[in-house]
């Protein structure tokens, strides 16, 4: 299996990289000090396991672990923390294991075990899609050729559906995701609007509603390059959103 370390605490990662030298059968591709290193790491070497810290400093190991459950295929994550308060939240977030530092050898080895038996039977439930999102995650990640972007959630003007992608129009330009506009509804439904059955925008970006001379609704966002069309459905729920900006 092909492994990364996350850890903010370099004493951590040399304890780990220590104890996984027992087990010949894996190779430590990359270690990171925070969990926007470990997506990337991820990505880049198509890691199959990730032993991941909670409390690391911007994008933490919860948070990257619900980004990891959407990689195709999909790592197994351990946590290793120094608190045990995080274990419900960690399992939620699909982890395989959870290791209270400091790591114990025989500890580690059961959970190396939980992740050889996750890795050898993934392809079998890769369908279950992403599990336990209970928090909103603060990016969203756009995987591009073996690397990956992460777009904060607060830069976001639009989401778009195209076929089986949706375009994120975002303040640095255009990312796709292999998202279903549906899920991020539901996830972040406080932040977005559905405008038609394929566009969702961010409130904070809706300016106006326009009615053009055929009867078609447009909405004008602050930074929208164009207008974007309104379903006859949506029209009477935007007009009170926007009546409240």
């Amino acid at each position: 299996m092909k492994v990364v370390i996350a850890d903010d605490e370099p004493l951590a990662r040399e304890r780990l990289r220590l104890l996984l030298a027992e087990h010949p059968d894996l190779q430590l591709v990359a270690e990171a000090g925070d969990g926007r290193q470990a997506l990337h790491a991820c990505a880049e070497h198509d890691a199959d396991l990730v032993l991941l810290d909670i409390a690391m400093p911007g994008i933490d190991g919860l948070e990257a672990a619900r980004h990891l459950a959407a990689f195709e295929p999909r790592p197994a994550v351990v946590f290793c923390t120094a608190y045990d308060a995080h274990a419900l939240s960690a399992f939620e977030a699909a982890a395989v294991d959870y290791l209270v530092k400091p790591v114990r050898a025989e500890r580690l080895h059961a959970a190396l075990e939980r992740a050889r038996t996750f890795v050898a039977g993934r392809d079998h439930n890769a369908a279950a899609g992403r599990d336990g999102q209970g928090k909103q995650r603060t990016h969203l990640c756009a995987r591009l050729r073996g690397s990956l972007r992460l777009i904060p959630i607060e830069d976001i003007h639009y989401l778009q559906a195209e076929e089986k992608y949706v375009v994120v129009h975002h303040a640095r330009g255009e990312d796709l995701i292999e998202e279903s506009l549906k899920s991020l509804e539901e996830e972040f439904g406080e932040r977005f609007v559905r405008i038609h059955r394929n566009c969702l925008v961010a409130r904070h970006e809706l300016v106006e509603l326009r009615r053009e001379p055929d009867g078609h609704v447009h909405a004008i966002l602050r930074h929208g390059k164009q207008p974007l069309e309104v379903s006859r459905r949506c029209v009477a729920g935007l007009k009170e959103i926007v009546k409240r900006l």
